[in-house]
């Protein structure tokens, strides 16, 4: 009878390592730390540390969390805006600088984003015009729907610009028309219909 020696058995359990390896066949039981698992985003607003400065006044605007959108608090410098009070427009760009910014520390740690572009401001109204319109510098279908829902819902926040909670937005291009927009929670849950939001206004 032919009988392996112990020594070539051992030989050839060597020789078959890598192909066990090959195969997705671990050579070791040590468990592996893959780490934690990653951490969900909190989405909860920063709260404030201390008391306001008397120079400074508190604005809401609307960022980027978890796909959704929701309000968080700004302290502004009162030089920043003392002279924009008495105009909407004056009062909207004000608010829509605020979006432009990247969000504060807090805010970062909290999961807060914002989509609106830098480049975004308040352009001239057209002849005709209410006077409650408010057109940006960019045509809206060119907007992130993100960004796009950002400004409606801090627009209509904001007794000041929106008296019953709803905005006339336009693009600033010839024959560009407005639309009318609130901002409802199906545009605060879903952020990216934000494209299709507005009602078309028809002006005479």
């Amino acid at each position: 009878m032919n009988r392996r020696t112990p020594r070539a058995a051992a030989a050839l359990a060597v020789l078959l390592l890598p192909v066990l390896a090959g195969c997705g066949i671990r050579s070791t039981s040590v468990p592996v730390d893959a780490g934690p698992a990653p951490s969900r985003v909190s989405c909860a607003p920063p709260k404030a540390t201390a008391a306001p400065a008397p120079d400074t006044v508190s604005r809401q605007i609307y960022l980027v969390c978890s796909m959704q959108l929701a309000p968080v608090a700004r302290s502004v410098q009162v030089r920043d805006v003392a002279n924009v009070r008495t105009s909407v427009g004056g009062q909207a760009t004000e608010l829509i600088r605020q979006l432009e910014q990247s969000p504060r520390a807090a805010e970062s740690q909290a999961g807060f984003s914002t989509a609106v572009p830098a480049s975004t401001e308040i352009a001239a109204r057209h002849p005709g015009d209410p006077a409650s319109a408010l057109r940006l510098n960019q045509e809206l279908e060119d907007l992130p729907s993100f960004a796009l829902a950002q400004i409606v819902c801090t627009l209509t926040a904001d007794s000041g610009i929106s008296p019953d909670h709803s905005v006339l937005l336009g693009g600033q291009a010839a024959g560009d028309p407005l639309h009318s927009y609130t901002c409802t929670s199906d545009l605060r849950t879903r952020p990216d219909a934000g494209d299709d939001a507005g009602t078309l206004v028809r002006q005479p």
